[in-house]
């Protein structure tokens, strides 16, 4: 166990003289509360007996009369306390003793109690009796105040996401980004579910890490002997399942890339992709706009969203342009029939950093990412991808070189991919055939799996089809105008978080020099920190067996580095 906080072994002594009283600070009764914060406001009766429950906040002891927010799931409730009234008879222990000195801001409790309305015209809950249901032994990061000034606020964004149940706490508005989150979910789904189409699951651990071009995480089935992957995609699965005869079906999946983190990427994510049998890319654009239309009313009661400095409108309809025209309106390039060759050298030509190993396609999409992908505000179809670019989709019905393919760009990040899905399966092998000789040469855009099993049912017929894949992360962080993935997250991946180290005031000062300076030579390391021979040699010996320095050798000299 760590070392406890001064606050922390004063609660644990509270603990124990409740148990000395006979309290059990972790009753298992159930407790029978029959309204919450929220129905006390809105069907609010002077006298009417309430049993509500939550946690103790704001408590503001005055003798014999107190008063108290108690928070619920759906907000907060004042509360008022009175020694006569908890306590009628001659003892008053349970006011004095438990309510006063053993409870404290944080814990749980139940209340019984009658409604009234304070001089102040506060809606008001007199307590006749409470219950202790849960003690809580670490004190919540409350904001604190002083000279007018709010400090010591739960605001650091790293320690609000490894700790999102105080944050959820003591910042209550955040609850309301998950709420929306829901509320997303479910008006995704019911318009799925009025429109006729079928939801369903598909596996999570997969043979081969299909779908899309990602690194994936990869564990091992002990009991097959065989690697299995976290799925990166679920897009060869539901099209096995249009092959099987259903004419819509889609999925709301965890996928999982074992690539990098930043403020729209987290290596565990929410995707949606729905398939639906004898469409094609124009009617999934048409469908697509009514669909994000209808979610932005269910999630904001508005078609509009605050997003930064942007008001973006989910209004349908959705402004569409070619890639190809795209690129030339933003860089005057036409890579209408253009080599391999000579885009690569438009690209170096408009200072993109490209390399050997980049195929037709990855350069392309370099070109449009630096060039035009950022300049897209208002909700875009991106429309007929080179071929290059989509190895699943299929070959555009006027221009051989191009796929019917869109993707929806708000605020210069994709929100949408969507194909006239590819159903040729000799076409389908040739393709991923292709795929593997780029990958082969270092393209880290191109699939390095060939899934044959879904070759295979290709084979047994697929009936026309268009697809489309929503990142769900990312279309949440536009309608609540959240800037980072981690908002929008119950529990984002984190870094391994740093142990508190005790280090002597001698390693302190001469950490502190280090992190000014970076890397210093140890004799004008020692002369800024002025500690004596002794002393610097206890300093160095600690920082490096802690691991927060180096002492390293270059041309002859010897320097300090933080590890």
């Amino acid at each position: 166990m760590s070392q406890l906080s001064e606050q922390e072994l004063v609660r644990r002594e509270k603990l124990t003289k409740l148990r000395e009283l006979g309290i059990n600070p972790y009753p298992a009764d159930l407790y029978p509360v029959n309204h919450t914060s929220k129905q006390i406001k809105e069907l609010f009766e002077e006298d009417k007996k309430v049993i509500i429950a939550g946690r103790l906040m704001q408590v503001k002891v005055q003798g014999k009369a107190s008063f108290a927010q108690l928070q619920d799931a759906e907000g907060s409730i004042q509360v008022y306390f009175n020694r006569d009234e908890i306590c009628p008879s001659e003892d008053k222990t349970k006011y004095n003793d438990v309510f006063k000195k053993l409870l404290d801001f944080g814990d749980f409790i139940g209340v019984e109690g009658e409604l009234f309305t304070t001089q102040v015209g506060e809606k008001t809950v007199k307590v006749k009796d409470f219950t202790l249901l849960s003690k809580a032994l670490k004190p919540l990061p409350l904001p604190k105040e002083k000279d007018g000034k709010v400090y010591d606020a739960f605001t650091d964004p790293e320690q609000r996401y490894r700790q999102r149940y105080a944050d959820l706490v003591v910042n209550p508005h955040v609850k309301e980004v998950f709420i929306k989150r829901t509320k997303l979910f479910n008006a995704m789904r019911n318009f799925f579910n009025n429109a006729g189409y079928f939801e369903v699951e598909t596996p999570v651990l997969q043979p081969i890490p299909g779908g899309a071009a990602a690194r994936p995480f990869i564990t091992h089935h002990n009991a097959l002997d065989v690697p299995l992957y976290l799925r990166i995609a679920n897009e060869l699965y539901l099209k096995r399942l249009i092959v099987g005869g259903f004419d819509g079906v889609y999925e709301f999946s965890k996928n999982f890339r074992n690539e990098g983190m930043d403020r729209t990427h987290n290596p565990e994510f929410t995707a949606m992709e729905i398939y639906v049998a004898y469409k094609d890319y124009n009617w999934m654009m048409e469908f697509c706009e009514r669909l994000l239309e209808h979610c932005a009313l269910a999630v904001n009661g508005n078609t509009k969203a605050k997003f930064g400095d942007h008001e973006i409108d989910f209004k349908a309809p959705y402004a569409r342009v070619t890639m190809a025209d795209s690129i030339k309106h933003f860089t005057g390039f036409d890579i209408t029939g253009k080599s391999e060759d000579e885009i690569r050298q438009a690209a170096k030509d408009l200072g993109i950093e490209v390399d050997e190993t980049m195929g037709k396609g990855k350069l392309i999409d370099e070109i449009f990412g630096e060039k035009c992908e950022g300049n897209y505000i208002q909700p875009t179809f991106i429309t007929d991808y080179p071929k290059e670019m989509s190895p699943l989709c299929k070959e555009h019905r006027d221009n051989p070189e191009l796929t019917e393919r869109f993707e929806l760009m708000v605020c210069g990040k994709e929100i949408a991919n969507a194909y006239s899905e590819l159903n040729d399966p000799i076409d389908q092998r040739e393709r991923f055939e292709h795929q593997l000789k780029l990958a082969a040469k270092g393209d880290d855009e191109a699939t390095e799996f060939i899934d044959h099993d879904f070759l295979r049912a290709l084979e047994y017929g697929m009936p026309p089809t268009s697809g489309m894949g929503i990142g769900m992360d990312r279309l949440i962080m536009f309608l609540t105008n959240n800037q980072s993935i981690q908002e929008v997250l119950f529990f984002p991946q984190m870094r391994p978080e740093k142990k508190a180290i005790a280090l002597s005031d001698e390693a302190k000062a001469v950490l502190t020099i280090l992190k000014k300076t970076e890397k210093l030579e140890l004799s004008d390391l020692k002369t800024q920190s002025g500690l004596s021979n002794k002393k610097w040699d206890k300093a160095i010996k600690e920082l490096t067996k802690n691991k927060l320095a180096n002492v390293k050798k270059a041309d002859e000299a010897l320097f300090v580095e933080i590890a």
